[in-house]
């Protein structure tokens, strides 16, 4: 695991000196606006043309009755602009270690990595007056992933994203979904996170933001849902670094989780 922990980082440093060495690129006026670290997506795409990249270190922890599991992943989002008003992205957990802990002591470790996910964003309408920013998002996730991470079948979802600017700088993101799983036979799925942000300056961000990707009866599994704290801050116009912490709040969530990301705009 530690090999594909240092590929990734060698790939993300790379990748930023790429960045900050190609001014000349990035010509647009707009400061870069990501999808991460929050749940709730950006309603923007990156423009014509555009290449964005979003890549982090992210660990989950959870205990119960039977003993403790952490699990590290690299979450990395690339997203390209093939229009104005629309972008196509590719997403995945990247590599995966997953190492769980029994009472009794004894421990295990899995190493792999995750399925991924390929779609589309549209930018449907531009805030004007009362009304939010709207975007809306197709995706398929693939089963691609090594063994251990893999999950069945091809997994479609679709989201829409309504953002509202407010006085002081501050404001309202809204993502409603639904998704289908082929797992246990197949089943549909909610999606719903609401975030509210504020603009400290031109550099900082922050936000707390309530979410649930998994929105089931008990039936099906029940549901996930977690609260979180986070921030995000401008290097430069097209270069960002964010941190988020997450609680779960219920048992079928991560207890703790916390990543730290990379986001820059070719």
């Amino acid at each position: 695991m530690e090999k594909y922990l240092l590929g990734s980082r060698n790939a993300a440093v790379a990748l930023t000196l790429l960045a900050i060495s190609m001014p000349a690129l990035a010509s647009d006026d707009n400061p870069i606006a990501t999808d991460r670290p929050d749940f709730v997506e950006s309603s923007n795409v990156v423009g014509k043309g555009r290449l964005q990249v979003e890549t982090s270190v992210a660990l989950d922890r959870s205990a119960g009755s039977g003993g403790r599991e952490s699990v590290l992943s690299t979450p990395t989002l690339l997203r390209f602009g093939v229009s104005e008003n629309v972008e196509l992205r590719v997403e995945t957990d990247g590599a995966m270690r997953q190492r769980t802990r029994t009472n009794g002591s004894t421990s295990s470790a899995d190493f792999g990595y995750a399925d991924l996910s390929v779609g589309m964003k549209w930018h449907a309408m531009d805030a004007r007056a009362h009304l939010p920013s709207v975007g809306v998002l197709l995706h398929a996730d693939l089963s691609t992933g090594s063994s251990t991470f893999r999950e069945e079948g091809t997994r479609p979802t679709m989201r829409m994203v309504a953002k509202w600017e407010l006085p002081d700088d501050m404001s309202v993101g809204l993502m409603p979904g639904i998704g289908y799983t082929r797992q246990d036979g197949g089943k549909t799925f909610g999606i719903l996170g609401l975030v509210i942000g504020k603009a400290w300056n031109q550099q900082l961000r922050s936000f707390v933001e309530v979410s649930s990707p998994y929105l089931a009866r008990s039936l099906h599994g029940g549901s996930e849902a977690s609260l979180t704290l986070g921030a995000a801050y401008l290097l430069g116009k097209n270069l960002q670094i964010d941190t988020a912490l997450s609680h779960g709040l219920n048992s079928r969530t991560a207890d703790l989780s916390l990543t730290v990301g990379l986001s820059f705009k070719l």
